[in-house]
């Protein structure tokens, strides 16, 4: 089996008094797209810094390609990290970027550079500081996407970017990726947007790892069922639930089964829908104390 890009054991963040990540495992695929997903503070950029080897876990170990990454300059190289707030020098202006950034990655794809700077309509003479929140995601995905790294990590890249944009970015990512693969990890709140891109998915929450598995794996995790609140408590009757969602008489769960034929047929005996959970029905529901309509714990 392929060793995987990414590797942490034991992983913690503290700062002062605050827990930021707690004793995370987990391994990342090689040459996969992977969706770093949670609620806000869910540790989520804390995460990231660690794995770009801009910050040190308080306890644990992390291996990316085999090597801590921290101050480890071949290591580093084989990163591109592009933040959502990422800073320039004063006054530099796209052109000055363009002319520095393929020094820092081997494999920079000055077509692919182009491409987007096209696509995007970014200014050239611009200041980078001048540029609208827009213009500076589409800068920070030009750099992440021409840079070719092996590992290209992306933090919210499509802040202040509008939905054609956002759909110029995910076709791009997508073409060049499959010519060109590599590994590349990307956080997101537009989880419903991203997830036909996603291969691999890593779900945090409260700084500690809730799930990680293929996307095809999670999708057929769990299910949603919907209707009359007695019709869909009879139905989900001692199955694990994720969330419920009480309005008027009506009611909805996310169940943490899959959609077996046992619950089809108790569904349809019952008038009530099932649907099966999306990411970000998993991303809203984890987190949420699970427990059973028997009252015993999942």
């Amino acid at each position: 089996m392929m060793q995987p890009a990414v590797r942490l054991s034991g992983v913690s963040r503290r700062f002062r008094r605050t827990r930021a990540l707690d004793d995370l495992t987990l391994d990342i695929p090689a040459d996969a797209i992977t969706g770093l997903l949670g609620r806000n503070g869910a540790g989520k950029t804390t995460l990231m810094s660690i794995i770009a080897g801009h910050d040190r876990p308080s306890t644990g170990s992390v291996e990316v390609f085999g090597v801590d990454p921290y101050e480890d300059a071949p290591t580093m190289s084989s990163i591109s990290f592009v933040r959502d707030n990422q800073r320039y020098p004063d006054d530099f202006t796209l052109r000055q970027v363009l002319e520095v950034a393929p020094l820092f990655h081997e494999g920079w794809s000055a077509d692919v550079a182009e491409h987007l700077v096209h696509g995007f309509r970014l200014p050239r003479k611009t200041a980078i500081k001048k540029l609208s929140r827009g213009q500076a995601s589409s800068l920070g995905i030009v750099l992440g996407l021409a840079s070719r790294a092996p590992l290209t990590i992306f933090d919210e890249p499509y802040l202040g970017l509008d939905a054609t944009a956002r759909r110029f970015f995910y076709d791009t990512l997508m073409q060049d990726y499959l010519e060109h693969p590599r590994t590349v990890l990307v956080s997101t709140h537009l989880i419903d947007e991203m997830e036909p891109l996603l291969e691999h998915v890593v779900i945090v929450d409260d700084g500690r790892l809730v799930r990680t598995a293929t996307a095809d794996d999670l999708r057929g995790s769990a299910v949603t069922v919907s209707g009359v609140t007695a019709a869909v408590e009879a139905v989900a009757a001692g199955r694990p639930v994720l969330q419920r969602r009480t309005i008027g008489g009506l009611c909805s769960l996310v169940l943490e089964t899959p959609a077996d034929d046992a619950l089809r047929r108790a569904a349809e005996g019952s008038g009530v829908q099932l649907t099966p959970a999306t990411l970000q029905d998993l991303v809203a529901a984890y987190g949420v104390e699970s427990e059973s309509l028997e009252g015993t714990r999942a």
